[in-house]
C-alpha cells in the first residue's frame, strides 16, 4: 500500500486538500528552529485539521494532554479525537484518528550508528535484528529506522511505553494497523490505528 501522504502546514494553510480516504489524517510542519517553536506549530496544524474535519470553530475545540500523556482533542458535545505526535530534527508530524479509534506515530532521521544490532535485539526482537542482520549495509540504517518507527507507532497506539522486547506483547502489537509516511529523504515515520470498536488504552506523544 502506498505510504500515507502528510499534510504539510505553513503557518497561514495546507499545501494540499484533506485526506478523504482514512479516518487517521497525518499533519506535519517543516524547518522547525527549536522543539518549543515545532510543538507550539505542530498543534496550530492539528487545531486547523479539526476545524476542517469537525466544522466547527476553533474556540469550539481543546487540544489537551499534559506532558508525558497522550493528547487528545475535546469538541463540543463531548466528542474525543485521539492525537498522537512525534519530532525529529527539524521535522514534527501529528495523526488524528476521526472514528474514535486509537492512533500512535512515530518519526526518526535516518542516522547510522554502531550498537544497531545490540538495540534492535533488545528492543525490537531477534526475528527483527536477524532480519536487518541481512539487509545490505548501505540501506541498514533506513531500514532499522523504519522497523523502530513502527514499533514505536504501535506502542503509542496501544498506550504502552517504550520498553525491551517480549514475545508476549506481540500478538497486541500486530492488531495495529501500520502505514509509512510520505516524507522527505532522510527521514521515515509510521503511524499506527486501532478501530474504535477494538481500540483501548491512550496513546502517549
Amino acid at each position: 500500500m502506498d505510504a500515507l501522504p502528510v499534510r504539510w502546514w505553513d503557518g497561514g494553510g495546507f499545501a494540499s486538500t484533506p485526506v478523504s480516504a482514512s479516518s487517521a489524517q497525518i499533519v506535519g510542519v517543516r524547518g522547525q528552529p527549536d522543539r518549543v517553536t515545532a510543538r507550539r506549530t505542530i498543534r496550530s496544524a492539528l487545531l486547523a485539521a479539526l476545524v476542517e474535519a469537525s466544522g466547527l470553530a476553533s474556540s469550539s475545540i481543546q487540544l489537551c494532554g499534559a506532558p508525558g500523556f497522550a493528547p487528545y482533542a475535546l469538541l463540543d458535545g463531548g466528542r474525543r479525537i485521539a492525537l498522537s505526535i512525534s519530532h525529529d530534527g527539524d521535522l514534527s508530524v501529528a495523526a488524528m484518528q476521526l472514528d474514535g479509534g486509537a492512533v500512535g506515530i512515530d518519526l526518526m532521521q535516518v542516522t547510522d550508528f554502531a550498537d544497531w544490532h545490540a538495540v534492535s535485539r533488545d528492543y525490537l526482537g531477534p526475528a527483527c535484528a536477524a532480519a536487518l542482520a541481512r539487509v545490505p549495509a548501505h540501506v541498514r540504517a533506513a531500514a532499522f529506522a523504519r522497523a523502530w518507527s513502527e514499533r514505536e507507532a504501535r506502542l503509542k497506539c496501544l498506550g504502552l511505553p517504550l520498553a525491551e522486547w517480549r514475545a508476549g506483547d506481540e500478538s497486541d502489537l500486530q492488531g495495529c494497523h501500520c502505514l509509512s509516511l510520505a516524507l522527505p529523504d532522510g527521514y521515515v515515520g509510521s503511524a499506527a490505528v486501532k478501530p474504535a470498536s477494538v481500540a483501548d488504552g491512550e496513546s502517549p506523544y
